[in-house]
């Protein structure tokens, strides 16, 4: 059993998939193509600069699809979607205390990207690198009213 399935069942709380990230050169053209003809409803379209990318939340029942487009070439989605072109980009599940989740995993030996949590467009979010999930990317996102919510002004 690796780091990652030893560590996630065993007190993390995660209780879903918040949602999956698809890397986009073409926000308009993916949404054409998720809303338009797989009839998803789209949530929300934003910028979030501190990111330098713009997403779009599009609704699949209970999870969500995230289209993630690089406003610039800084960010590690445009350096993503340079090396490996448009598509799955993170998975993101939801956990109740998102601190008590990062120092776990450290604590476990993986390598997270964030510490601490930081403002993410639906919740504190942070994110697990790549090398200690077997090449996905992982996100994590506190639950509504989490203890990180308040820290972060929402």
């Amino acid at each position: 059993m690796d780091q990652l399935e030893s560590a996630l069942p065993d007190g993390l709380g995660i209780g879903k998939i918040h949602h999956v990230a698809v890397v986009v050169r073409d926000l308009d053209a993916a949404l054409n193509l998720y809303r338009d003809e797989l009839g998803l409803a789209v949530e929300t379209v934003m910028p979030m600069p501190y990111d330098h990318v713009t997403i779009g939340f599009l609704s699949v029942g209970e999870v969500k699809i995230e289209l993630v487009r690089p406003d610039d070439d800084t960010t590690g989605a445009a350096k993503f979607l340079e090396a490996k072109g448009e598509g799955f980009h993170h998975v993101c599940f939801e956990v109740p205390d998102i601190q008590a989740a990062l120092d776990k995993l450290a604590a476990d030996g993986l390598q997270v990207i964030d510490r601490t949590a930081r403002k993410g467009a639906e919740g504190p979010v942070a994110f697990v690198h790549p090398k200690s999930c077997h090449g996905v990317l992982v996100e994590l996102i506190e639950a509504p009213g989490g203890p990180a919510w308040a820290r972060l002004g929402y």
